[in-house]
């Protein structure tokens, strides 16, 4: 390939991934440890917790029990609530659905149907006759032309 003078290249950008100093890692890396040292920590507490209320002869493994019951039923109570609400969502959206939405598609299924009509009509009374009349012009154009052309 050639080379002229007068058209100019672009030069050649290299993009290169930046190296980390020695010992230093990504943050997302650094991330996932501190995510899994967490975890590890929670799950001892709740080994070390479980262990002490099984050896408690005190009764108050009872009243923690008694505590996570009123919990259980609190968050029963909750859900129920939402429960309800969806069911009141989806309610008001059927009803969306079927005195709104469908209304519209009907009269836009009638509305079509009246235009695929009109263009029939245009096509069969507009259309048909013109295209007639200009195929008869033609063709009486060809014979004219023919006709004095045989006479010259």
């Amino acid at each position: 390939m050639e080379d002229n003078p007068g058209t100019k290249v672009a030069p050649i950008i290299r993009t290169e991934t930046p190296q980390l100093p020695a010992g230093k890692e990504p943050k997302k890396s650094s991330k996932t440890w501190i995510f899994v040292i967490v975890a590890v920590i929670i799950l001892a507490v709740l080994i070390a917790s479980i262990v002490l209320l099984l050896s408690d002869t005190t009764g108050m493994t009872s009243k923690i029990r008694d505590i996570f019951i009123i919990f259980l039923a609190f968050e029963s109570l909750i859900i129920g609530v939402v429960l309800v609400i969806l069911i009141v969502q989806i309610s008001l959206l059927i009803n969306l659905l079927q005195n709104e939405i469908k209304p519209i598609l009907e009269t836009t299924n009638d509305t079509v149907n009246t235009l695929k009509g009109t263009t029939t009509f245009i096509s069969s009374n507009m259309s048909e006759p013109v295209i007639k009349l200009n195929v008869y012009m033609a063709g009486l154009k060809k014979l004219l032309a023919l006709v004095f052309m045989s006479k010259k």
